[in-house]
């Protein structure tokens, strides 16, 4: 599923099928898999995928600021994709950083111990 997505840019119905054929599995057997694991998108996300955890630790430790602030400086809300597809942003369950609370992932790289300006400074420096 994960090289699927990274070919197309998400896991779409095409790209299901073929999984389903190669790997000799139900079509709803790759849908079940893929809705379950937040890796993977069947939808179409941006250049930049930013992904806030939102569990206990970053919580407490003010990930719902910084979700918010993302969302505002992107003009998005949790969910969407700028216009522009450069970004789009999600909460998610826990990244395994509790101890650098509140952190977010952009595709695969931790940010961690995160304020505003840490996000405005990872936001801008996004080409």
């Amino acid at each position: 599923m994960f090289i699927v997505q990274r070919e197309r840019g998400y896991l779409d119905p095409p790209g299901v099928s073929y999984l389903a054929k190669r790997l000799n599995l139900r079509i709803t057997d790759i849908w079940e898999v893929a809705t379950f694991y937040s890796m993977i998108h069947i939808e179409p996300i941006g250049k930049y995928h930013i992904q806030v955890c939102k569990t206990l630790s970053c919580k407490l430790l003010g990930a719902d600021k910084i979700t918010k602030y993302c969302a505002e400086k992107l003009g998005i809300k949790v969910g969407e994709t700028t216009a522009d597809g450069r970004f789009s942003l999600s909460e998610v369950e826990c990244l395994g950083s509790c101890g650098t609370a509140p952190m977010l992932q952009v595709n695969f790289d931790y940010r961690e111990n995160l304020t505003s300006e840490k996000v405005d400074q990872i936001l801008d420096s996004l080409p």
